[in-house]
């Protein structure tokens, strides 16, 4: 009998996994207690279980539909922050960027605004090569911890990744931690830095609002809210979700919106900014179907 030290949620509703607060009901959501746990946990989970992987959920469109696959949750979990040595420290993937942005400021090191300007997890902004204020995740990647689906754990070099913006093409593995190299410096400098940037995109964007954030990446040489302002979108609605009125490239829930609202939005955007523009702007957020 095998001895799992996680958490197993059966029947779980998934709004209350995702900043969208849209979605089914997971069959199953396991926290692993951590990564010994999870390698434990994916090596008995049975073959045909296609695992979904969850952080904070802010880049992620769940359907209405319920899901049979299992979700695994790394927040909550996945949590050990250390330094390995003067210039690198180590994150696993559920850390939450804000929190490694405050780790950055206390032990030093510099360049790590943009760690405060991703609203999820180390395991999200790896997968996706997430960033903000000038800077990628990838950037300052050294080496990844990842595991397989049998639950095998690797270390990889990041020059075993292709990287480029919002992308990231390597091994069928998923991320479990990540080695990170960064200048050291004026930690207090750093510190004002993150207040003035953050003070700055609250002023710009819906915080607070339910959302995904960016919902569209950035087409080479302009910008998504840019072209979707340009075609008078702000403020449209469709259901419960809505262009915001204050950054056309976030959509927002207003209460009652469902994922069905969500997508008939982003369609209708790619839609006609393609007429109006010419140009198709392509998601950010992760649209997962029923399965």
């Amino acid at each position: 009998m095998i001895k799992l030290r996680g958490k197993l949620l059966k029947d779980v509703a998934l709004a209350r996994f995702n900043t969208w607060r849209v979605g089914g009901i997971a069959k199953q959501v396991y926290k692993p207690a951590d990564i010994e746990d999870l390698c434990l946990f994916l090596s008995n989970l049975p073959a045909s279980d296609d695992p979904i992987w969850l952080g904070l959920g802010s880049n992620i469109l769940f359907p209405d539909e319920d899901i049979s696959s299992t979700v695994i949750l790394t927040q909550g979990g996945l949590q050990n922050l250390t330094l390995l040595n003067s210039d690198d420290f180590r994150a696993e993937a559920g850390v939450t960027c804000a929190k490694a942005a405050k780790f950055c400021v206390k032990n030093n090191f510099i360049d790590a605004e943009f760690f405060a300007g991703i609203p999820g997890t180390i395991g999200g902004a790896l997968a996706m090569n997430a960033g903000a204020f000038g800077h990628e995740t990838w950037e300052f990647v050294s080496a990844v911890e990842t595991i397989d689906r049998q639950g095998n754990l690797y270390t990889r070099d990041a020059n075993e990744y292709q990287i480029s913006y919002r992308s990231v093409f390597g091994p069928k593995e998923w991320f479990v931690a990540a080695h990170f190299k960064l200048p050291r410096g004026d930690g207090k400098a750093t510190a004002n830095n993150i207040k003035a940037l953050l003070k700055k995109r609250n002023a710009m964007q819906p915080i607070g609002l339910p959302s995904c954030g960016s919902v569209f990446t950035n087409p080479p040489g302009d910008y998504a809210a840019r072209l979707i302002e340009m075609c008078d979108l702000k403020g449209y609605s469709i259901g419960g979700a809505e262009v915001s009125v204050k950054h056309a490239n976030f959509i927002i829930n207003k209460g009652n919106a469902t994922a069905a609202d969500i997508i008939a939005i982003i369609e209708h955007i790619q839609q006609t900014v393609y007429q109006q523009q010419h140009i198709k702007l392509e998601p950010e957020v992760k649209i997962f179907t029923h399965r």
